[in-house]
């Protein structure tokens, strides 16, 4: 056995040596049975060979020897003492446990990422299976040492014949390989990348975390590595291979890439729609280890649990722990081995008391190389600086594993518009997402617009060039065509009304152009039928239809109850401000613009002042509704305000016998007060067949002060001027 690994990586040895090296066997643990001691003469040849052998295997890649049947030589020759050899198995079982560690990740534990091997090429590589540590620490029989001498064996012949089972193994090992690269070619002509959107609640590192992701190779200059997308950044497969090669990133890897939405994750979930189905694939929901989950991190979940998505919890800021030892971009277990006792007692009851706050919003989650049940539980990925090697592997592996039919590519386009921009050169673009199938240069697409259908044809298909000339404005690479799934900036005539959050299809030579125009206007119709048919109400403004939608949702809910008589999609101009004023004469609490994550035009904000519209801004529903609220309450304290004067509160007096202190205008008397309140301003009558007004109260006295009101049964002095009522 021993002969036949020296001889596969072609390093000669004479019969009986044993080659001493600097580093432990990567592969090989088995133990060996002991030879015997060989002659002086044979012992010399030996020494002289043996620097032969160790000038060759440090120049040899892969050496495979047997470390345990060194030490059982040394034993047969020097006969060491026992203590040496319990002290040898110890570390070699330390080292061991480092080594299975490692592995547990992807290989021992079924992670739902294959059936066999997540790492088929390095199983590929080794020829003799691997002892289980339960074999190696198991105790060998003892063999005389006689039954382990060899017959003398001619050193040509031998060398030859390694030779040539040395090249028939590398050569058997590029086959196995090549192969290997071309079915993982074929796989991913058939899937598209899945596409990945991050959530979270406000600074739980979101952003950090993606820009942890890109930033790797802008500071290693690598410029083909990541690409930056209109509205998304995609990272191919060999950018994930290399960012994750820790981890044995050779595994395979069906999918093209990973796109990654970069817009807020509640946008790109309830928002971002594309033909009634959720825009991503599989999401990455951030939780600060510090913090666990918060308020809007609760709400996200709930989003999630909703749409049944599928979701990894990427626990963010381990490197917040006290103590902690950073160790950028490594894989998070090899950062855990070099934190001290008091850092991993802090990181597992962090850990554990954030696995009970999912418990109780009735989601399981486990450390992903832990959980045994990943079809029922969620993923937990430790990351900072740390850990983005096992959330970008397990977020493809788990993703090609459990969604295979969803990420099959079909030709049929299925896109979806994030954004309308004017370039400097290019005119009006939109920014769109393509999920699945291919768009070309001069194809006819129908997009939803505020007037109507807009059908075009794409005059140009256009991406940023390469991470590192991202600042070069107006610079854009060209495309014939682009496959899915992709961020694509489309630039085409007409295309100023579209509409930002609506789907974007392709017209095929078979395809019915009136059709289609029916289906990318249906969700306009669906919110133009929820608008108040009286024509009173608050006007509507919002970055896209999905947010659109959300907010006219939440003012249709019971609970807040607030009408709208129109809406539009974008930026307030000032054809918006004059749409809202219309209510200043019907009812002028409703002469209001709700702009919801829009900007306001400066023209349009100088109308507003002038004419009396109020304009509402806020990124939260929330907050508009609280403004709005506030707002009208306001109003209403006004018009109380206002209408006191001209509000009679009824009130019966009595004049007291002799108090009648003056006949003429003013008139002043002394009155007891039998019901109601007497306020300043009360008009007085004297009830007879006829009532016979006298004026109203011009002032009121008790005890020499003067008081606006009285009450009943005070009894108070009062002078009422005529007035003709």
């Amino acid at each position: 056995m021993r002969r036949q690994f020296l001889g596969e990586s072609e390093v000669p040895v004479a019969d009986g040596a044993a080659p001493e090296i600097k580093k432990r066997p990567k592969y090989d643990s088995k133990k060996k049975k002991a030879q015997t001691k060989a002659s002086e003469a044979q012992k010399a040849a030996e020494e002289q060979q043996q620097e032969v052998n160790e000038a060759n295997i440090d120049e040899e890649e892969y050496v495979i020897v047997d470390q345990e049947s060194q030490s059982q030589v040394a034993e047969s020759e020097t006969k060491t003492e026992p203590d040496q050899e319990v002290e040898e198995a110890k570390q070699e079982e330390e080292e061991e446990d480092e080594d299975d560690w490692d592995a547990k990740s992807w290989d021992d534990i079924d992670v739902g990422l294959s059936k066999t091997s997540a790492f088929e090429e390095e199983e590929e590589k080794e020829d003799k299976p691997v002892a289980t540590k339960q074999e190696i620490s198991k105790p060998q029989p003892a063999v005389p040492a006689v039954k382990n001498v060899a017959p003398p064996v001619d050193n040509s012949k031998k060398s030859e014949t390694e030779n040539v089972r040395a090249n028939n193994g590398v050569a058997k090992k590029k086959g196995k390989k090549g192969s290997s690269k071309d079915d993982d070619a074929d796989n991913a002509s058939d899937l598209r990348s899945p596409i990945c959107c991050i959530l979270g609640h406000v600074d739980t590192g979101k952003t950090k975390l993606l820009d942890c992701i890109r930033r790797t190779n802008v500071q290693e200059g690598e410029a083909g590595g990541i690409t930056q997308q209109i509205g998304a950044t995609y990272f191919p497969t060999e950018n994930i291979r290399e960012r994750t090669r820790e981890l044995k990133a050779d595994a395979t890897l069906k999918v093209p890439g990973l796109l990654v939405i970069d817009t807020p994750g509640h946008e790109s979930f309830s928002n971002l729609r594309s033909r009634g189905s959720s825009l991503c694939d599989i999401a990455i929901l951030v939780v600060d280890i510090m913090h666990g989950l918060e308020p809007q991190t609760i709400e996200s979940l709930n989003l999630l649990k909703s749409r049944d998505a599928v979701f990894i919890v990427a626990l963010n800021k381990v490197d917040r722990l006290y103590g902690w030892k950073t160790c950028p971009n490594a894989p998070i277990g090899k950062a855990l081995r070099q934190q001290n006792d008091d850092v991993k007692l802090e990181f597992n009851t962090r850990l554990t008391d954030i696995v009970t706050q999912f418990k109780m919003q009735g989601v399981n989650t486990a450390l992903y190389y832990k959980n045994k049940e990943m079809e029922d539980t969620f993923n937990i990925v430790p990351t900072s600086g740390e850990g983005i090697p096992d959330l970008l592997l397990l977020l493809v592996q788990w993703a090609q594993k459990t969604m295979e039919e969803k990420l099959t590519f079909v030709d049929e386009v299925q896109c979806t518009v994030l954004e309308v921009k004017v370039i400097e050169g290019h005119g009006t673009t939109v920014d769109v997402v393509l999920v699945n199938g291919m768009l070309h240069e001069g194809d006819q697409i129908v997009v939803c617009g505020m007037q109507g259908p807009i059908v075009t044809t794409i005059r140009a298909l256009l991406t940023p060039h390469p991470m590192k000339e991202l600042r070069v404005k107006g610079t854009y690479l060209h495309h014939k065509k682009i496959r899915a799934a992709q961020g694509i900036k489309i630039s085409a005539q007409g295309l100023e009304h579209a509409i930002a959050g609506t789907a974007l299809y392709a017209v095929r030579p078979d395809a019915d152009i009136e059709d289609l125009k029916d289906a990318v206007m249906e969700e306009m119709s669906r919110v133009r039928n929820r608008i108040d048919k009286s024509g009173e109400g608050v006007y509507v403004q919002a970055s896209t239809l999905g947010s659109l939608e959300a907010l006219t949702e939440f003012l249709k809910s019971p609970a807040v109850n607030i009408p709208f008589c129109d809406f539009s999609i974008g930026p307030v101009h000032k054809k918006d401000v004059m749409k809202a004023s219309v209510m200043l004469e019907r009812k002028k609490e409703y002469a209001t613009i709700l702009a919801f994550d829009v900007k306001v035009m400066p023209d349009a904000r100088d109308l507003a002042e002038e004419s009396g519209v109020k304009i509402f801004v806020a990124d939260i529903i929330y907050h508009l509704f609280d403004q709005f609220t506030a707002y009208i309450k306001n109003i209403r304290e006004e018009k109380k305000k206002d209408s006191a004067e001209e509000a009679v509160f009824p009130c019966v007096l009595k004049i007291m016998p002799n108090c009648v202190f003056n006949k003429k205008d003013p008139i002043v008397l002394g009155v007891d007060i039998l019901e109601g309140i007497a306020k300043v301003g009360t008009p007085l009558c004297i009830p007879s067949k006829e009532f016979i007004d006298i004026g109203k109260i011009a002032s009121i006295e008790i005890n020499h002060k003067q008081v606006d009101t009285a009450t009943k049964g005070q009894k108070v002095a009062i002078k009422v001027h005529w007035e003709q009522l």
